[in-house]
This record gives C-alpha cells, structure tokens and sequence, in this order.
C-alpha cells in the first residue's frame, strides 16, 4: 500500500515538474484525427514533455484523451504535463501575424507591434533592456545603446495571442541565431569581424542601401575606408544618433555629440543601429571587389561611387546628395 502511494505521490510531482528553465520557444503541430499516443510521441520528441507515458497516464486519469484538439500551438520548458493538457483542450486560438522590415530599430519594432496590437511598446522595450534571453552573442559589447539592438531578425513571425513581450523578443534572436549559422561564422573570422562587428556594419548598410544589388559595394566602400583609418561618415548612424529619421540632414546635425555620430568618431560605431536583413549581412560578408571610398544618394535611390573625393565632389555636383 505504502509502494503504491509513493508511486503515486511520484506520477504527481513528475507530472506537475516542468521540463526545464528553458525559454526556447517551442512550435508544435497537431494533425487532425492524432491519437493520445501520437500526440504524446509528438511532444515527447519536440521537447515539451519528458514521457509519452506519463502523460497518456495523465489523460487517462483526467478523461481528456479524447478531448485534445488538432492546431498550431507553442510551448516552452516552463510547461507542466497539467498546463499542456489544458491548452491542447482549448485548442488553437487565433494567430497573431506581424512582419518586421528590415532596417528598424528597437523604438521601431516596439511601435509597430503596439500598433497592430500585439504589445505595449513600453513593457516591450523594457522586457528588451532587462529581460534575460538565451542567446549565444550576449554581452559582447557593453557599450551598445540596447545590448541586443540589431538582432531582432526582421521577418514575418506567427504567435498566439497569449504570447508575450519575452516571447517574441526570444523567438526574433533564434531567428537570427538561425540564419547566422555555421558558413556566415566562418566567413566572419576570415575576415576578422565578430558577430557584433557584422550585424553593426550590416545595419549601417541596410539603412543606406535602397537597391539591392548596391548593398555589396556599400559594403565595399565602409571596409575599405576602415581600412584606410577614415571615418565611415555614415549619415545613418547620424539619424540614430539624434534619435528620429529625417529626409534630410542638417550641417549642425553632422555635429552630434554622441558615440553613435561616425562624422565624429573613428571606427565602428558601439553597436547596430537597426536590424539588418540577410542580404545586408551577407554584403558585408561578401562584399563586392571594387576600391570605392565614396558615394552619394541619387534621387532615383541608386548611388554615385566615386574612388577619390575630387570624384566625389563631381558626382554630388552632377545630381548627387
């Protein structure tokens, strides 16, 4: 009798124990018509649950095997056997769809979302600024205005309603950790660039790109003035500097005082000023093999390359910036 009340007292502490501490967050798809079992290998092999038995057991005590209904559902290590059960009876709710652009920044993201209803942008950026996230490239460089600025990978993202703030943030930096893999890595040490130095230089390319197939010569133009010691003098890194997009810069506007100002101050700026897209991220990578220093706007959104300023200055008098 004793045996028995311990295993019992055990099923319910196993079965009421989440997985983990694990905020990765989990997409799972039930199939129509999926039995108890199928539905349990499923979660067993995703990672929500740690048994297939425990839980076929569960259902069976609770008499909800045959009312687990068939949708699109997401999970995380905090679930417990009881609060999995209870979200596979209520079923899917409605999805939540966003898209976010390349090239915005955290302010940005977090007004698009409040916009569309998915988050108050306050608690998003605050979540953002003191949430704890599982990501690979934390702390890399403590100088950043947002530590993770530039790694909420733009993309169009599906979440249930019930998805928070914390959530969201996590699923955007798996999305980035995802597309920045094993061949981008590599590259990158070729190179002699960190994650941080990337994504940094790709968001000031993707700000300053508008066609396509510009974004490896822009690329082109910031790594060789790095090379040459010259300022990237990058009128984007201005606009992040004052805090708000203008169509057009002022001179006293190129005198900012701020770490972020790169007319000022040498080198790279202290972290991304937006987040960048793949192809940004692949243009820096890759860049286009040209000798280009310098280039001006266009009025159609293509740019002028010249190699010296004298040219430059030829470009922007000829309809240029």
């Amino acid at each position: 009798m004793l045996l028995i009340f311990g295993v019992v007292l055990g099923f319910i502490h196993y079965s009421t124990s989440a997985v983990g501490v694990d905020n990765h967050v989990i997409h799972v798809t039930i199939d129509n018509n999926s039995t108890t079992s199928q539905i349990a290998s499923r979660l067993k092999d995703q990672g929500v649950i740690r048994s297939e038995y425990l839980f076929r057991i569960y259902t069976r005590l609770t008499k909800t095997d045959q009312g687990l209904k068939a949708g699109e559902y997401h999970f995380d290590g905090h679930w417990t056997i009881p609060q999995v059960v209870e979200r596979l009876k209520e079923g899917t709710v409605k999805t939540l769809s966003f898209t976010i652009p390349e090239g915005y920044n955290v302010l940005q993201i977090s007004r698009l979302l409040e916009s569309e209803g998915v988050v108050d942008a306050g608690k998003f950026l605050h979540t953002f600024e003191t949430g704890k996230f599982e990501f690979p490239y934390l702390g890399q460089n403590e100088r950043n205005k947002y530590s993770l600025e530039g790694f909420l990978f733009p993309d169009t993202y599906k979440i249930s309603p019930k998805t928070n703030e914390k959530e969201i943030i996590q699923m955007m930096l798996e999305n980035f950790t995802r597309i920045y893999g094993p061949e981008y890595q590599h590259r990158a040490e070729e190179l002699g660039l960190s994650v941080h130095e990337v994504v940094t230089l790709a968001s000031i390319v993707e700000r300053e790109a508008k066609i396509e197939k510009e974004r490896p010569i822009i690329a082109a133009v910031f790594h060789n003035r790095l090379k040459k010691g010259m300022r990237l003098q990058s009128c984007a890194t201005v606009q992040y500097a004052l805090g708000e997009i203008k169509d057009e810069l002022l001179y006293e506007d190129l005198d900012v005082q701020s770490p972020y100002n790169t007319y000022l101050n040498q080198g790279l700026p202290p972290g991304p000023i937006c987040s960048p897209g793949e192809a940004s991220i692949k243009a820096v990578l890759y860049p286009a093999d040209v000798s280009y220093l310098y280039f001006v706007a266009k009025e159609d959104g293509h740019h002028a390359f010249s190699d010296t300023y004298e040219g430059h200055l030829s470009a922007k008098n000829n309809g240029g910036g």
